[in-house]
């Protein structure tokens, strides 16, 4: 008789302290006591490892961690992760068919489709897992040396939608299917039909399950990017990635005469200010990509949330979108 589900809760908390004080002896520790004990490799991955690792990201918004420790703790997770798939509980043979798993080009959060991963090993499937930053042209001929019977593309921020796009179209093109996954595909995976993925699962769980249902593979060509999103048309995405160097430099030669804190900024609070706002840009390009002001909208909103955890002036966000918006005053949907 296995564990009763009451017991996972505590066990994630036990874990959580693990992680939060990067102990990866007690959390590798945490969860093989819990596969001796009965409980399931699958239930461990996302009921203990899982909500224990969304709470890092979440005391990392609350500025409670920093980011050394958010990557600390994440490599104890996935050192967790590694401790489950080779547990004798977790070996199970491979009967269903193969599936390839991989993270966007540029994308470097691996945890998410690492846990997807091996929860459609536990389900039975043959799993080629990529990695991080899978670009296309390393993709492509992976599906044509191994002919897969669907590729799960995992993206976790919105920034990567436009390669993404890129992987799908390829993944097609190529005769295999696609299921999307991801914070980054939106919520209920919007971005992922307007991109063309044959699917989107929202968990785990979720992917298995679709997966075991079949997913076909496509019919036809799949269509350009300029036919599957005529807005693109404007080029306005390519222009104001274009500009993006320089309008950078115009708005942090303008903030500091209305914040002059930032005068006293050098090395690296001067760099990581430079590359928020080439973030702050990136999610501008993503949202014009897709032709979605909520996108844009949604991340200004964490940013400020974000900057008022640190203490940071949240003024000072408004007057970089006053910039941005004089400098793209000849791009009406920017």
């Amino acid at each position: 008789m296995s564990p009763g589900p009451e017991s996972l809760g505590g066990r994630m908390e036990d874990f959580w302290a693990a992680l939060e004080n990067a102990d990866e002896r007690r959390a590798v520790d945490q969860v093989t006591e819990a596969l001796d004990r009965g409980f399931a490799p699958e239930d461990v991955l996302l009921e203990i490892i899982a909500p224990a690792q969304r709470r890092v990201g979440v005391r990392w918004a609350e500025n409670r961690l920093t980011v050394a420790q958010e990557h600390a703790a994440t490599a104890v997770s996935d050192r967790a992760v590694t401790a489950v798939a080779d547990h004798p509980a977790a070996q199970v043979p491979a009967r269903l068919g193969r599936t390839v798993v991989a993270c966007a080009d540029g994308e470097w959060h691996t945890l998410p489709a690492r846990l997807v991963a091996e929860v459609l090993r536990l389900r039975g499937w043959q799993v080629d897992f990529l990695g991080a930053h899978v670009s296309t042209r390393q993709l492509v001929p992976h599906l044509h040396s191994t002919g897969p019977d669907a590729v799960a593309l995992s993206c976790s921020l919105p920034v990567r939608l436009p390669v993404a796009h890129t992987a799908v179209t390829a993944c097609r093109a190529a005769g295999v299917p696609v299921l999307a996954g991801g914070a980054g595909f939106g919520p209920d995976g919007r971005y992922a039909r307007l991109l063309g993925a044959d699917a989107w699962a929202g968990s785990a769980r979720g992917a298995a399950e679709r997966l075991a249902a079949g997913i076909a593979p496509p019919s036809e060509l799949p269509p350009t990017a300029e036919e599957a999103l005529p807005h693109l048309a404007d080029r306005e995405h390519a222009l104001v990635d274009e500009a993006r160097g320089r309008l950078v430099d115009e708005v942090m030669a303008v903030l500091p005469e209305r914040f002059p804190q930032l005068r006293e900024y050098a090395g690296p609070q001067w760099e990581y200010t430079v590359e928020d706002l080439h973030r702050v840009v990136e999610y501008l390009v993503a949202a014009l990509y897709v032709d979605d002001p909520g996108l844009f909208e949604g991340f200004t909103a964490w940013t400020g949330r974000i900057m008022t955890a640190r203490s940071l002036p949240v003024d000072a966000l408004s007057t970089v979108l006053e910039a941005m918006a004089d400098a793209f005053r000849e791009l009406p949907r920017a």
